[in-house]
């Protein structure tokens, strides 16, 4: 990568195999790339799929919607710890959702964006309001608290 890996172009991020920055694997995994990155605010993308563990029928449930939201946070997490810090992926777990609301719920075959917006970090945890949109439409707003486990 010849570019500062604080400032990533929106085509790299794209090339980068999801799973490198997760803790979790198949068929866990609730996002498929990440679209931009900034230390402040991180936007991944995921098309629904039939058989995502958390589907309802057809739509995509709220737990559903809290562990995409969670893993931005860690493939947030996961960016800097590869690229930035160069050291390896994090567990990280999740302490608070506060204040969700839904307005709808995506259903298969959808494609979700989820932002997740840092409000702060300290002491292993870090606090953000995350927003789920589909087509332009805000379908989650949310605040989440993760606590990132220290390397061994």
């Amino acid at each position: 990568m010849n570019e500062d890996p604080r400032y990533p172009t929106p085509v790299f991020l794209r090339t980068i195999d999801i799973h490198e920055l997760l803790p979790q694997q198949e068929p866990f995994v609730m996002i498929d790339r990440l679209v931009s990155f900034t230390m402040e605010r991180t936007v991944s993308e995921t098309t629904l799929r039939a058989g995502n563990l958390f589907l309802d029928g057809e739509t995509f449930n709220a737990s559903g919607l809290v562990e995409n939201i969670a893993q931005t946070c860690a493939a947030r997490i996961g960016y800097i710890n590869k690229y930035i810090l160069k050291k390896g992926i994090q567990l990280g777990f999740i302490a608070a959702v506060r204040d969700m609301t839904i307005h709808a719920k995506p259903h298969v075959g959808d494609t979700i964006e989820t932002s997740i917006d840092i409000v702060a970090e300290v002491m292993g945890m870090i606090l953000a309001t995350g927003t789920v949109t589909c087509g332009g439409k805000t379908l989650v707003t949310t605040n989440i608290k993760i606590a990132v486990k220290e390397g061994e």
